[in-house]
């Protein structure tokens, strides 16, 4: 936790870890992760990292441990509707922000953020050329502030909270989708999690798009059509 011990050392009370996962898949939501740590935060669990780096039966069997060890911690979607809308980065951000709202609801506002990569996609732009600001979550304490922001490139490999959030990121959205794959059993969505593999590619070129797929994005091209 060194990259969050500094943040936590410069003045900031809460410190949340935040990764994402779903940007680059066909069909579901972008979810973002995150958890919460203070300088009271013990040591993370043994084996945890980047969920890209375990197997889908490891991240399950982290789900309780990273659920206990951060001080609070949510998951936050946005759907392929609102992609399509909006644009990834601006999906990227609604999610982001829904999960901070979340665990605003039991700690009060996170002062900062370590954010996997180098982009920041969760500060609101000076000027929302999106116009998506009345997207932005709001909880019982009001609109949800701007954190300070850290990105950090390979976040998820060097901080306990990003890959924790990271974690906890994978396991809900392979939920949500392994459940839609049941309403549409033709995409492979319980193994390939609404990304372009084989099966899904060759299941949009038999059947087309479904309300799951983001239709804004260059999608296989139905057969006929």
């Amino acid at each position: 936790m060194r990259h969050e011990r500094s943040m936590l050392d410069s003045g900031a009370r809460f410190v949340a870890g935040m990764d994402e996962v779903g940007r680059g898949a066909l069909a579901g939501p972008v979810s973002v992760g995150v958890v919460v740590v203070d300088l009271t935060t013990g040591a993370f669990p043994e084996g945890l990292t980047d969920s890209k780096m375990l197997t889908p039966a490891a991240r399950e069997a982290m789900l309780p441990a990273v659920r206990e060890w951060g001080l609070a911690w949510a998951v936050g979607h946005a759907g392929p509707a609102e992609i399509d809308a909006h644009g990834i980065v601006v999906a990227l951000r609604l999610a982001g922000r829904r999960a901070l709202a979340q665990v605003r609801r039991s700690l009060g506002p996170v002062d900062a953020v370590l954010l996997d990569g180098k982009h920041d996609w969760l500060t609101r732009p000076t000027v929302d050329l999106f116009e998506a600001f009345d997207l932005d979550p709001e909880d019982d304490l009001g609109a949800l502030p701007d954190p300070a922001v850290r990105t950090l490139v390979k976040a998820d490999l060097q901080c306990a909270s990003v890959a924790a959030a990271s974690v906890l990121a994978k396991c809900e959205r392979d939920g949500l989708m392994t459940g839609l794959a049941r309403q549409y059993p033709a995409y492979g969505w319980d193994g390939n999690k609404g990304y372009g593999a084989a099966v899904h590619v060759e299941a949009l070129k038999a059947h087309g798009p479904t309300p799951q797929h983001r239709r804004s994005w260059r999608l296989p091209e139905q057969d006929g059509a």
